[in-house]
């Protein structure tokens, strides 16, 4: 198992920056590699909410469905893949004053068969990934005022 935690506080209100970090839509915007992230329905998670993600990632394509299992609306939500890669993670808002606050990537991974393999050769690049990933998503974030 390998777990990958990013943060970085965002000049936007807490509930601008939840809007679009709880809407699956917007995941190809900010995340290297991922092609497709189709959300079932369409807009801000819910419990329930299913994903069909296509990533690629050291030269591989990954087709992965996952769901959504919790959410504190606003704060945040944790999602598990269904098939593909095994995963589980969470995404958090933290509000710091009226126009700041913190988000925060939480993955854990637990891969199977060759991707054992893969995890071990590109673990730090998963790592260096998500921190280059919250940044995109910091720009996005600021830049969406």
């Amino acid at each position: 198992m390998t777990e990958l935690v990013a943060e970085a506080e965002i000049a936007r209100p807490a509930a601008a920056v939840w809007a679009l970090l709880a809407d699956y839509d917007n995941d190809p915007r900010w995340r290297h590699g991922v092609h497709t992230m189709g959300p079932d329905p369409a807009g801000q998670v819910r419990v329930g909410t299913r994903t069909a993600e296509i990533l690629r990632f050291a030269g591989r394509t990954y087709r992965n469905s996952g769901e959504v299992i919790a959410v504190d609306p606003g704060h945040s939500f944790r999602w598990r893949t269904t098939s593909g890669v095994t995963a589980t993670g969470t995404r958090t808002v933290e509000p710091r004053g009226d126009h700041r606050c913190a988000v925060r990537l939480h993955v854990r991974i637990t891969p199977a068969g060759p991707d054992r393999l893969v995890l071990l050769l590109f673990g730090g690049r998963l790592r260096r990934n998500l921190l280059r990933d919250l940044e995109c998503f910091r720009a996005l974030a600021e830049n969406s005022a």
